[in-house]
């Protein structure tokens, strides 16, 4: 005897499940181009079938003596007038402009000058000034109209909130041993730091073939992702700086066998500054010496993996005071590069005038994302400094960097 309760809680995949848009079973032939429409197909399909009537202004160029010819005609000016009462001039008036130039055909081959000009009567101010308040009072309703649909009632964050809205493109990778890529990730909350229920913080891009760019092989993905998450400062008196998410993420290769590769991992921390950002993160894998490992690569499939993908920075599961990583063998791979677009949303921001008088304080409040912002530009800072001074070096001869005399602290300060 089966026993079910009286109340039955759906399972998380039929609860999924339910709100998809099912696909009509029944399959009927389309036809993309239909050669003769008619009126109740256009009417239904939403063409534009507005009544018009239409005038053209034709012009005999004929020479003298060959008048009343029918090749020798020409038109000049299209008028079209809808149900609406709106009238389309083509060509439009030349409103001080250079004029028309109509060359004709034949064997007297001759080039016309065409100006078209407005001689209607002008409109009397008084009858000006009232289509100016008909104007105005029909955009002022449309206005209405539209604060009617949006609302005022926005949402507000509460205090000590910060929403960082990031929306994300994984645009290509590139340097990699094997053909097929795909890119797996996962974003990783901090404390302090949390998502609405039902957002998902992982996700796979599609498998992209490369191409041969300059003397790399690049897989060009342009996957798109965003996700929402909140940061809330639980202790007042905290003064240190608040740890951001880190967006980790591995490239996989896939073989004619359904086999994938591990490629490369990596990670990227989320900026803290709203904005563009272009962000390349080069990656590593595993390394297994020996001839075996290769052939078992090559052959096979498969190769040596982390088993918690956080391990790439620093595990957040690691408690101790340090991180020792002597013996493990890796090897460098290529690189990926992601375009960021980052939106915050705060309380402290929506006061302009408070925010120029207490810059640090109002940031500090929310946990230090001043301090946190200019600790990373710093930092940004010293790399780009450092690749210049390394480029620097390797474009100098070899004989001038030998006898070059070594800086001491003082000069080097």
């Amino acid at each position: 005897i089966l026993m079910t309760p009286a109340q039955t809680r759906p399972t998380f995949l039929a609860d999924r499940m339910a709100n998809i848009r099912h696909r009509r079973q029944e399959r009927r032939p389309t036809r993309l181009v239909v050669w003769e429409p008619s009126k109740e197909f256009m009417k239904n399909s939403h063409i534009v079938n507005t009544p018009m009537q239409t005038m053209h202004i034709m012009g005999d160029l004929g020479p003298v003596g060959k008048l009343g010819l029918k090749e020798n005609e020409y038109v000049l000016c299209t008028v079209r007038a809808d149900s609406n009462g709106v009238i389309t001039l083509k060509p439009d008036f030349n409103n001080n402009r250079g004029p028309y130039r109509l060359e004709t055909e034949g064997e007297k081959r001759e080039v016309w000058r065409l100006y078209l000009e407005n001689m209607s009567a002008p409109i009397p101010a008084e009858e000006k000034q009232r289509e100016q308040r008909m104007y105005k009072d029909l955009y002022s309703r449309h206005k209405d109209y539209l604060n009617s649909l949006v609302g005022q009632d926005f949402e507000m964050v509460g205090t000590h909130i910060l929403i960082n809205h990031v929306f994300c493109f994984t645009v290509s990778a590139q340097g990699y041993e094997y053909d097929n890529l795909y890119v797996h990730f996962f974003l990783e909350l901090p404390n302090s730091w949390s998502s609405v229920p039902f957002q998902s913080l992982s996700g796979v891009t599609q498998t992209c073939r490369t191409r041969a760019l300059g003397k790399d092989d690049v897989a060009f993905f342009s996957y798109p992702f965003s996700f929402e998450s909140f940061f809330r400062k639980e202790d007042e008196s905290e003064d240190s700086l608040p740890q951001w998410p880190v967006l980790y993420f591995k490239v996989l290769s896939l073989d004619f066998w359904q086999r994938y590769r591990t490629e490369g991992y990596g990670y990227l921390v989320i900026p803290s500054t709203p904005g563009y950002h272009r962000v390349t993160c080069h990656t590593w894998r595993p390394l297994q010496t020996g001839t075996v490992a290769e052939l078992r690569r090559f052959f096979i499939g498969g190769a040596p993996e982390l088993e918690d993908i956080s391990d790439v920075r620093i595990s957040g599961t690691f408690k101790g005071d340090r991180l020792s990583r002597f013996g493990f063998r890796t090897q460098t791979t290529g690189s990926v590069t992601f375009n960021l677009n980052c939106i915050q949303h705060a309380r402290a921001f929506v006061d302009a005038n408070t925010l120029r008088k207490r810059r640090q304080t109002v940031l500090d409040q929310l946990g230090g994302h001043s301090q946190q912002g200019s600790v990373y530009n710093v930092l940004e800072a010293f790399q780009r400094a450092r690749k210049r001074m390394q480029e620097a070096r390797e474009s100098l001869p070899r004989d001038l960097i030998n006898t070059a005399v070594p800086l001491t602290s003082e000069s080097s300060a």
